[in-house]
């Protein structure tokens, strides 16, 4: 059973909460998270990248000087590639760098992921954030109270109706990212050094955070 620190959503620490076991298991496979990476980092690419072949650099229609006579080496045009000018000889050219991945390894890559951050205890469990309307300083200062500043965060939020003013007040932040748990990838888990999850995501997830003592069953209202 791994357990995350608990806070309120004005930044007021609470009991320890016991991660989903559906989701945090303890197993890091590296494997699967260096293939997530790799597909994820390709998938960026535009591929647009182009050279000029000797066929498409302007000019070079007539022989330099004559085959014969010249005591120096034959030479056919002034846009071979070895001339200044010339052609690029297998330079780059448009193509995809698309990869696919199966659906199951990319779950179980982000699976890996968020157990990794959870082993360093980097997993932040926060109450609902229930923003009613863009809020970019209270959410600073959450960040500031749970010393994440000047860190790279990923804030996981539910999903919800209220999430997209979540994502509004911390879009602006440096080294922030918000997103909904549901579109995290192991990508964005790795590159965060600290992973805040909004409690009401694991319900969304399937899988519900239970806190550790048994007397506190029932969930603590919304700060």
């Amino acid at each position: 059973m791994i357990e995350a620190p608990h806070f309120s959503a004005a930044g007021a620490k609470k009991k320890a909460v016991s991660l989903p076991a559906a989701l945090f298991d303890g197993t890091v496979t590296e494997a699967l998270l260096h293939r997530a990476v790799i597909t994820y980092l390709s998938n960026q690419r535009q591929g647009t990248h182009d050279t000029k072949t000797r066929s498409e650099v302007s000019g070079g229609n007539q022989k330099p000087w004559k085959q014969k006579g010249t005591g120096r080496a034959r030479q056919g045009s002034t846009r071979a590639p070895h001339w200044r000018h010339g052609g690029i000889a297998f330079g780059p050219h448009p193509r995809s760098y698309r990869l696919a991945i199966p659906k199951k390894m990319r779950q179980l890559a982000k699976k890996s992921a968020l157990n990794a951050r959870a082993r360093e205890g980097a997993v932040l469990v926060v109450d609902r954030f229930g923003y009613d309307k863009p809020k970019t300083k209270p959410f600073a200062e959450l960040l500031a109270k749970l010393g994440l500043t000047d860190k790279k965060v990923l804030v996981l939020t539910a999903g919800d109706e209220k999430s997209y003013n979540v994502y509004l007040s911390g879009r602006n932040i440096p080294d922030v990212q918000v997103m909904r748990f549901a579109d995290a990838t192991a990508y964005e888990i790795l590159w965060s050094e600290t992973v805040v999850v909004e409690r009401p995501a694991f319900d969304q997830s399937g899988a519900g955070a239970k806190d550790t003592e048994k007397d506190s069953e029932e969930e603590a209202p919304d700060a």
